[in-house]
């Protein structure tokens, strides 16, 4: 017999919440070496993946795999340190299985952040963007087949996938930090290939200014289950036939050499929103 996504989604909460995790306000999804925004949580409840019901176990470099609960800007946080690809060999429905159950458990907002390379060819390598729309070039939709009206609408309005009023608030953040804090538009590739550069020349007529593969999913079932986002990607590297060639290796070294001013500011905007 099939489990259904609701009851997977209930029993994964039910563990959760077993283990000491209450009154939480605001997910975080911390991309390719971001995760240590999770070593600032205070008084952390850590929960490993592989302990809780019907969570998929991440398996690339740069992601920890765990849950971790607690204070973080003064809000209660539930932040995921590390996630899923769709390039790793899990369906859509495994990738934003975390984001269903962050909604069960009464989170409203999700931030989502991630490492990209840049498009946009004003961007430079270590810089922050917060994201203000996003296009799917994955190939699919985590919303394809039946659809459980108790979890959200047939049809999801992507017209503010990332909410406008958070948008404001971030600007007035990095303003008053005196960061340069870029904005663009975001597209998801299914990966695990970089982009060709005949690729990125494409998706840069499309008005695509930074390029990845993840975020796209779980911003959609986001919106589907009714939660506000607010995007931020590190620039790690520019994209393909911008620069000589690419690596993961790079994606993680550049997120060390922004880490301290990327945790500042999600910190301030938890503060603040």
């Amino acid at each position: 017999m099939t489990i259904t996504l609701s009851k997977k989604v209930n029993e994964a909460k039910s563990y959760i919440i077993e283990n000491g995790v209450q009154d939480i306000e605001i997910g975080l999804i911390l991309g390719s070496g971001l995760g240590e925004l999770g070593e600032e949580v205070e008084n952390p409840i850590a929960i490993s993946y592989s302990k809780i019901p019907h969570f998929p176990v991440s398996t690339v470099e740069g992601h920890a795999g765990q849950l971790v609960y607690g204070t973080l800007g003064g809000k209660k946080v539930l932040a995921m340190q590390g996630r899923f690809h769709f390039y790793e060999g899990y369906s859509l429905e495994e990738v934003t299985f975390p984001v269903r159950v962050m909604k069960a458990l009464g989170i409203h907002s999700l931030i989502v952040t991630n490492a990209a390379g840049g498009i946009n060819t004003d961007f430079t390598p270590g810089e922050l963007m917060m994201i203000t729309d996003q296009i799917n070039y994955t190939g699919t939709n985590p919303l394809i087949g039946l659809n459980d009206d108790s979890m959200g609408p047939r049809f999801t309005d992507m017209s503010h996938a990332y909410d406008p009023a958070y948008q404001k608030i971030v600007r007035s953040v990095a303003k008053n930090m005196a960061i340069d804090l870029k904005e663009g538009v975001y597209i998801g590739f299914s990966g695990p290939t970089y982009e060709t550069p005949a690729e990125i020349k494409m998706v840069r007529l499309f008005g695509a200014d930074a390029v990845g593969m993840s975020t796209v999913p779980e911003v959609i079932v986001a919106k589907h289950a009714g939660m506000r986002v607010i995007g931020i990607s590190c620039i790690t590297n520019l994209a393909a036939g911008m620069q000589a060639n690419l690596n993961h290796k790079e994606v993680v070294e550049t997120t060390q050499r922004v880490k301290h001013t990327f945790k500042a500011l999600v910190k301030n905007i938890l503060s603040e929103i």
